[in-house]
């Protein structure tokens, strides 16, 4: 349930882009749209907006981010509302 939930909402929120998670606990989407790399992304979401992501560098990919969802669904909902309105309010210009 807190997969599909992740997946179907982080396709909503512009500039991110996220295959399903075939297994595991994490999502992979990329946030490429966003015009910033994943170490900038993930810096800025948690200081402007208290959302811890992994930068995807240390994956492989500097396109993408790591986002668990090994935690409550309302945790989750949380902290994917707190990034939608992060990219929103800073005006990032972002494509789908």
């Amino acid at each position: 349930e807190r997969r599909k939930f992740m997946h179907k909402r982080l396709n909503e929120i512009d500039g991110i882009n996220c295959l399903e998670p075939e297994g595991a606990f994490y999502a992979f989407p990329d946030i490429s749209g966003t015009g910033m790399a994943s170490v900038e992304f993930a810096s800025r979401l948690l200081d402007e907006a208290l959302v811890a992501v992994v930068p995807g560098i240390a994956f492989g990919s500097d396109k993408h981010v790591r986002i668990s969802y090994a935690s409550s669904m309302h945790e989750i909902e949380k902290g994917l509302n707190r990034m939608e309105k992060w990219l929103k309010s800073n005006t990032i210009k972002v494509a789908k």
